[in-house]
This record gives C-alpha cells, structure tokens and sequence, in this order.
C-alpha cells in the first residue's frame, strides 16, 4: 500500500513538472512537402514521433519472427513434446517406486528420445526390465543409455554391476566394479558394491584391501568392520594353512589389527601353521604371550600339547597353577608337560587333579594309558572302563541292538 501510495504521488509530481514545462517552452513543428504542410505544437509532435517509434519497433519484431516460421515451429513442437515426455518419465518413475515395473518400462521407454533426461529414463526402464527377468533387454537398455548421454560410464557402470550382482553374476560385477575404481577409487557406491561382490566370491585379499576404505567412508558400521575383519584373516590364514605358505602366515599376522592379534581362534590358527612349518618354538612364545593377556582354556590345551622345550615349559605352567590351582585344563596340560619331561609320578597326579576336578574321558584315557605303560593293568583297565562310560553320556540318544539281536 506504501509503494502505491508512493508511486501516485511521484506520478502527480512528474505530470506537474512536464506540465509546467510545455507551459514554460512553447513552440511547434511545422512539416511541408510540396503544396501540402502540417503544423503542430511542439510537444505533441514529440508525442507523435514515440508512438510512431513504438509501432514501427513492433512491427519490426513482427516481421522478423515470421522470417522463420518453420523453424519457430519446431521449436514450439519440441517443447510441447518435452513437456509430454517429462509427464510420461514422472508417470514411468511413479510405477517404478510402486513395483509396477511393466507400465515403468513403458512409460520410461516411450519417453526417453523426447526426455531432456534420457539417461535417467534408459536406467530407470533398465531396472525395470531387469525386476520383471529380462535381462537381455535391461542389458539393452543399459546401452541405449550408455550412448544417450556423454560421459555416462560410471553411472550405467554402476548400474549395470548392481543387477551384474542381483542376478549372482559375481565375478562379471567384479570385472565391472574393478574397472570403476581404478577410475574412481574413493566412489562411495563403488566400494559398497565391490564389498558385496568380494564376499560372493570370497576374494578376501580384495576385502582386506577394501576394509580400510570402508572405514574411511564411514560405509561400514564398527560391529561389521570388526566381524568382517576377523572372517577375512580367518579365511587368509587357513589359506596360507592349506598352500603350506609360512612366510604368507606371518606376513598377515604382522600387518593384523592388534585387536585381532589377541582372538583364540586366530591365534590357535596361526601357532598350527608354524608348528607345520616346523616353527614350533614361535608357536609356543605365541600362545604364552597369549595367555598372558587373556586366560583361555583351549590356549592352555593346546600349550600342553606343545614340545618344544619341556622342562622350561613344565616350569611356566607350574607358575600359572600357583595363580589357578583347580583349573581342570591346566592340570591336564601340566599331566602332559610331566609325560615329556618323563616324571611319571607327577604326570599321574596331575591326571587324577583334573579328573577330579572335572571328570574327563580324555582325563581318564591319559590314565589309563599311562597305567597300561607302567604294568598296572587292573588301575589301567579301570580308567579305560570310565574313559568309555564318559564318552557314551556324552554321545546323542539313538536305538541300539539288543542282546539277542542277530
């Protein structure tokens, strides 16, 4: 209201001012040719004169955009089809997003040549096809779109390895994200997809190359992270276990996350493959350094299975029983420990510990054998008798032939 206000009031101001200066500055116009002559007052012919600029200037304008009406109207006619293009491609997306994927190719399809976006629209029809199983034609359309639009690689790149990997095409979606990435090696879809891609084919080196740009990305959650690291060095080191590959073993322990180094399965698995690789001596500085660090029972099992030296080793684990005099575990590996060292009387009480500690069939074979060495058949016989018992509770519940079964 203000700025109206304000506008009349410059409006009347300026009608008085130029009203006061036709006033003040007469004058006229006087326009002959031949016999025939026109006057007028100054400041009307003036008025005349802009109005006969401004219908001059509009015709003008008028002629020239009829200088090419052919091209005017194909101008006109793409846009009109540009507008119906877009209608379909919203229509076609709309079908997309609600699974009506036949009526998306369609719509997508139809409009794609007319779209200013074609590449959306091939894509999208591309997905289409490929929920619907027709995966030559999605592969068809993956080209239309590859060459609808310049530069387009990485997008149908992407596309294309996504239903690569939904139709368990994993090795071609490998080829396809591999190539991606030595073009954009830090492009967050691309290492989503490669993850995805790595575990199908259970390429774990590939995935211990990726895990750190995951992280970096923020594509991965830190439980996952965790979970997939350590199935990752599981798998690489039963692999370097199964080639009889040493050096590769150590090599991988040494670049493992500390975190990891600390993981019983891991450790175990790596202190059998240096025993393998006649590297006993590592493999029991390992799993020692291990228990340190954490007490565990099948680290203590396993200890106690370990020669290397065993005088000094019987001299460890003596220690740790000051720590846990009732550990049934210890007390069968320190039975072991006395077997090598050929303290039999110990290695027997050791024995009868863990027993009672924990009755044991494994307790009770290690007495019973032991007995059966040292000539008392009748104590032998017994523990074989209750190393059998143990094991047939621990065995499932199945039928079994009577007596008088034939």
């Amino acid at each position: 209201m203000r700025k109206l206000i304000l506008f009349i009031v410059v409006g009347l101001a300026a009608g008085a001012l130029i009203g006061q200066l036709m006033m003040s500055t007469p004058g006229y116009i006087l326009i002959r040719v031949g016999d025939i002559s026109l006057q007028t007052s100054f400041w009307f012919g003036l008025l005349l004169l802009f109005a006969l600029f401004l219908v001059v200037h509009f015709v003008l304008r008028l002629l020239w955009r009829l200088r090419r009406p052919v091209s005017r109207m194909k101008l006109w006619n793409a846009r009109t089809r540009n507008r119906q293009a877009m209608h379909r491609t919203v229509k076609g997306l709309v079908a997309l997003a609600e699974g009506r994927w036949k009526r998306a190719e369609q719509s997508l399809t139809r409009s794609a040549e007319d779209s200013s976006t074609p590449l959306v629209n091939y894509l999208s029809a591309a997905l289409a096809a490929h929920y619907q199983g027709r995966h030559e034609q999605a592969d068809e359309l993956l080209k239309k779109a590859h060459n609808s639009t310049e530069g387009a690689d990485s997008a149908v790149g992407l596309m294309q390895a996504q239903l690569m990997l939904d139709r368990q095409q994993s090795e071609q979606a490998l080829a396809t994200l591999t190539r991606l990435q030595t073009q954009m090696p830090e492009h967050p879809q691309v290492l989503k997809l490669l993850k995805q891609a790595y575990l199908n084919v259970e390429d774990w080196e590939g995935m211990r190359q990726l895990l750190p740009k995951l992280e970096r990305h923020d594509l991965i959650s830190e439980e996952e992270r965790k979970t997939l690291e350590r199935r990752t060095y599981l798998a690489l080191l039963t692999q370097a276990d199964q080639q009889q590959d040493t050096d590769r073993a150590r090599t991988l322990w040494a670049e493992m996350p500390e975190s990891l180094k600390g993981d019983v399965d891991l450790v175990l698995l790596q202190a059998a493959i240096l025993e393998r690789g006649n590297d006993a001596g590592e493999a029991e500085s390992m799993i020692r350094q291990s228990l340190r660090s954490r007490w565990d029972s099948r680290l203590v099992a396993h200890y106690g299975l370990l020669s290397v030296e065993p005088e000094r080793q019987l001299v460890t684990a003596e220690k740790w029983l000051q720590e846990r005099p009732n550990d049934p575990e210890l007390l069968m590996a320190l039975g072991r420990l006395s077997l090598r060292n050929a303290y039999w009387g110990k290695s027997q009480e050791y024995f009868e510990a863990s027993h009672r500690q924990r009755p044991s069939g494994v307790a009770c074979a290690e007495l019973a054998r032991l007995y059966a060495s040292l000539g008392q058949h009748s104590k032998s016989q017994h523990y074989y008798r209750k190393s059998v018992e143990l094991l047939d509770r621990s065995l499932p519940a199945l039928p079994q032939p009577s007596e008088h079964t034939s």
